[in-house]
């Protein structure tokens, strides 16, 4: 179970006001620091945030020596005691600043990372959110935490995690509600189109390539570096840079500069999507003999995402003849594990809708194109 942005505003936001720790679990670069800002300024509340993962131990409250005589203790038998205070770091400093110049504000603490810092940093946080305490210190009564950590592959559906995290302690769990953060593309391009400054937070161009190609958002993941919400926003200021170059020096650094942050795969087919200008194929272009010839030149992914498309659209009733023609023509430029992609959205939709590949069975029987068609998918579901 998981929820989208939007919706994940409002659990958070519920459980806040309920007295109750929000624990939001998220890939990186989902946009869960983002969430909390705007939970933040919809609550009216100060926000304060500190990076668990950049976080030392002791950083937060490190022991002092006597700052005055009388902290000195003389005993007769003993010898001299030093009571030992401590020093607090600046956050915790501002926290009670802010919360007695104003007392009535609502104070965040957004505790970003949480399980990406050490057992001892963890350990130490351990009192802010089940006891609201740091040695002698109480935090305000205005003060709500929230944290957020990255999946470990302890946690229920993030089996295949493969994040550098120190799973929290059980008493963490038990005392925080774990909010699982998932990437809506909706929610993302609505907050993509927004204005800041007069223009649009992310370029028109991201905004078309994701709407065209969903699956981008978030992936394939299939290299080290893959996209995610956080590096499109990445992308869409290095476009606007390099769009301001000469054509040849676009051509010669687009793709560099988008793979390092989209991976080879993604940056390079985005890098083609942009310099043609947003125009791409569509799945109806596939029904003629140009759009064939053109969706030759594409770059892999875009020929598997062209291909899904086409199949969603045109599957939906039994296909004619001279549709499958196009499709055996296109498929035949298709690596093996882009043709196996196509099969799965074939059979996703067949199984959607059982009577349509009942009758391409039956048309299949007769018509020797869809026979061939038929045959294919059969060899290459058993790839």
């Amino acid at each position: 179970m998981a929820l989208n942005y939007q919706a994940m505003k409002q659990a958070v936001k519920t459980v806040i006001k309920a007295g109750n720790v929000p624990n939001l679990v998220g890939e990186a670069g989902i946009g869960k620091s983002t969430l909390v800002s705007e939970v933040a300024e919809e609550l009216g509340a100060k926000l304060f945030t500190t990076v668990v993962s950049l976080v030392e131990k002791g950083d937060l409250a490190i022991p002092v020596p006597p700052l005055r005589d009388e902290a000195f203790i003389k005993t007769t038998q003993y010898g001299e005691l030093a009571n030992v205070q401590y020093g607090y770091s600046e956050t915790l400093i501002q926290i009670i600043q802010q919360a007695e110049s104003h007392p009535e504000q609502p104070i965040i603490w957004f505790l970003d990372e949480f399980n990406r810092g050490t057992v001892a940093v963890q350990s130490e946080l351990m009192n802010l959110v089940l006891q609201r305490q740091i040695n002698s210190l109480l935090l305000p009564r205005q003060v709500r935490i929230v944290i957020a950590e990255n999946p470990d592959d302890s946690m229920s559906g993030f089996a295949d995690t493969e994040y550098a995290v120190t799973p929290a302690d059980a008493a963490i769990k038990d005392r925080t509600v774990r909010l699982v953060m998932e990437a809506s593309l909706t929610d993302w391009l609505q907050w993509a189109s927004t204005t800041e400054n007069g223009q649009p937070r992310i370029h028109p161009l991201v905004q078309e390539y994701l709407q065209a190609y969903p699956e981008s958002l978030t992936g394939p993941r299939n290299e080290d570096l893959y996209p995610t919400p956080r590096a499109w926003e990445r992308v869409s200021k290095n476009l606007s840079e390099l769009l301001q170059l000469e054509q040849s020096l676009q051509e010669q650094l687009m793709p560099d500069v988008f793979s390092g942050d989209l991976g080879a795969e993604v940056g390079v087919a985005f890098t083609q999507f942009v310099l043609d200008n947003g125009n791409q194929l569509t799945a109806d272009d596939l029904l003629t003999d140009q759009g064939t010839k053109q969706f030759e030149q594409l770059a892999e992914p875009d020929r598997v995402q062209l291909l899904n498309q086409f199949v969603s659209d045109q599957f939906t009733k039994l296909p004619e003849p001279a549709v499958l023609k196009h499709l055996l023509a296109a498929l035949q430029v298709v690596s093996p594990d882009g043709q196996y992609a196509v099969v799965q959205q074939f059979a996703k939709l067949s199984h959607q809708n059982p009577t349509v590949l009942e009758k391409f069975y039956q048309q299949a029987q007769q018509d020797s194109l869809t026979a061939e068609f038929y045959q294919l998918l059969q060899r290459i579901a058993v790839m």
